[in-house]
């Protein structure tokens, strides 16, 4: 086996690899940092096994980095390896349990949506945005599949076409928001192609969105950690969940492979699930207490009940049976 030390080249030539091989540019730019990250730490060392099982234990030991954080390094130094052809160097992930709520300060609610939304009357193609992703539950990076063609399409029921992840799916887009699209188009003189685009012209992305996004957090007073386009998402789906109970429609709706990623997009915050978790204590809690009370008056008249004849049940107006 030839030895092999991470160098620029390397990763230049994996760099283009990923792109040939048709990844986004979201999934690009992250594997190329961790691959950075793991050069950076080698230092020039061959890549080996050891080198990476001691990597693993910098990463744990160094405190910088949430288990799932970790894991997703792993992950991705995974395809690396495989790119090299050294799959030997594999590590494996961390075993963690998976939270049952929202931290708080991660989990945007209905009530600071609507404080953003508010907050964004000044900047209407911000605002029509900002009802896209919270009315259809898409992607940042699929914004660009609204154009003026597909909205005014005769249609009575209008769906979108969007790419992403080597897959494409439709997109429901509700009466009330078309309607709202077509009036922003014929107001700002939008004729034709991407509807929401930057002043040069290109599709508006993640970094001009979130740009936007950082000075209405400041007029709002709305932490920025939970202020990003996929939180935007994760309100959909927490939102139509509510309304449906659903799960597996609602994965259809969001493209998920899996129902075990819709799972992580619909859950609760601690403070949520604590008043679900206190409410249900409090129900067993009421019922035991009904019990020991009707045990209670049982005691009064012994085992059977006044005027029952020992070894017999009656019935009005029926035939005494023994039994």
């Amino acid at each position: 086996m030839s030895t092999v030390i991470l160098n620029e080249e390397i990763l230049a030539a994996y760099g283009r690899h990923l792109r040939t091989n048709e990844k986004s540019p979201h999934t690009i730019d992250k594997y190329l940092r961790d691959a950075e990250a793991f050069r950076g730490f080698a230092s020039g060392r061959p890549l080996t096994k050891e080198l990476t099982v001691d990597y693993k234990r910098y990463l744990i030991e160094s405190g910088k980095y949430a288990d799932s954080s970790i894991n997703s390094m792993i992950a991705s130094l995974r395809g690396l390896f495989k790119y090299l052809g050294r799959d030997d160097c594999n590590v494996t992930r961390l075993r963690t349990q998976e939270m049952p709520y929202c931290p708080e300060n991660k989990s945007l609610t209905m009530e600071e949506y609507q404080r953003l939304l508010k907050a964004a009357e000044g900047n209407q193609r911000l605002q029509m945005m900002l009802k896209v992703l919270a009315g259809t539950g898409i992607r940042i990076s699929e914004l660009k599949y609204f154009t003026v063609e597909a909205i005014r399409k005769k249609e009575r029921q209008t769906s979108i076409r969007v790419s992403c992840k080597k897959k494409s799916r439709e997109i429901i887009i509700p009466d009330g928001l078309r309607e709202e699209l077509t009036s922003y188009t014929e107001e700002n003189g939008i004729r034709e192609g991407v509807i929401f685009r930057t002043r040069s012209g290109k599709p508006v992305d993640r970094s001009n969105f979130w740009k936007q996004m950082k000075r209405l957090c400041k007029k709002t007073g709305i932490d920025e950690a939970k202020v990003f386009p996929h939180n935007i998402r994760k309100l959909f789906a927490r939102t139509f969940y509510e309304r449906s109970h659903d799960i597996a429609q609602l994965a259809c709706l969001l493209g998920h492979s899996s129902i075990n990623t819709t799972m992580i997009y619909i859950k609760r915050t601690e403070r949520e699930v604590r008043a679900k978790v206190d409410w249900i204590m409090k129900e067993i809690l009421h019922k035991i207490g009904r019990q020991e009370e009707h045990g209670s008056r049982g005691k009064k008249y012994g085992s059977r009940k006044p005027g029952r004849e020992k070894g017999k049940y009656k019935y009005k107006n029926c035939t005494t049976l023994s039994i």
